[in-house]
């Protein structure tokens, strides 16, 4: 007779009264906690994104202040020479893999898509340089929709406070989507997001003015201090 398959437990309600606790002092502490790309439609924020990886936002927003007013959909990408389009982009770094990405992204927007922005999270993360962060981001920030976008900043600080102990982007989306009411998620995702790029951060952390130290599970956190090096990403 095959084995019984192990259910994973359910989540206990001080578990959940926990993570709302943690969101509740997080919201208060940011409340202008959103992303920081500047767009103002969806597909302004995926080429943002695109863009976005190993760079900074503002520099970002240099850039496509200029960009977007020459670049206004899919087709005006693939009118231009890639040469050009690296040029337009050069200092976002990376810039000849990024416009290789965001040429093919518009090829297929265009071609499968009418070209439009898909709504659906696994055909937008479809598209070439996409991927299912980039499609959260995109989908829960300018299509009005609740996700969770595991980035950097939110898995070290959902580590950290205990919301989760994995490494895996996929499960800690799962663990984070178990713990948060579906209505909270993008809000959520903005406020890790704030609290890992300005206070939570990867080397310092400053936990003496962290609004949740006292609700940190982190095993390296000192009182008033920092997380030590080697500890807890």
């Amino acid at each position: 007779m095959p084995a019984r398959r192990q259910e994973k437990p359910s989540l206990s309600q001080a578990e959940k009264d926990r993570a709302t606790a943690i969101l509740a002092r997080l919201e208060a502490a940011y409340p202008d906690a959103r992303v920081e790309l500047e767009f103002s439609n969806p597909f302004e924020l995926l080429v943002a994104t695109i863009l976005a990886a190993q760079c900074t936002d503002r520099r970002v927003n240099q850039v496509t202040r200029t960009l977007f007013q020459k670049y206004r959909a899919p087709e005006d990408y693939l009118r231009v020479p890639l040469r050009e389009l690296e040029e337009d982009i050069r200092p976002t770094g990376f810039f000849r893999n990024k416009a290789k990405a965001i040429q093919a992204c518009c090829r297929k927007l265009v071609e499968e898509f009418g070209g439009q922005v898909p709504t659906e999270l696994d055909a937008l993360a479809s598209l070439p340089g996409v991927g299912r962060k980039t499609a959260s981001i995109v989908l829960g920030n300018a299509a009005g929709q609740q996700t969770i976008a595991v980035d950097t900043h939110v898995k070290r600080v959902s580590r950290r406070l205990g919301l989760t102990a994995s490494n895996n982007p996929l499960r800690i989306e799962r663990d984070l989507s178990e713990l948060i009411p579906k209505d909270r998620w993008t809000r959520a995702t903005n406020v890790l997001v704030f609290h890992g790029r300005y206070t939570c951060k990867a080397r310092n952390p400053d936990c003496g003015r962290c609004p949740v130290a006292d609700l940190c599970s982190s095993p390296d956190k000192k009182p008033g201090g920092s997380v030590t090096e080697g500890g807890s990403p």
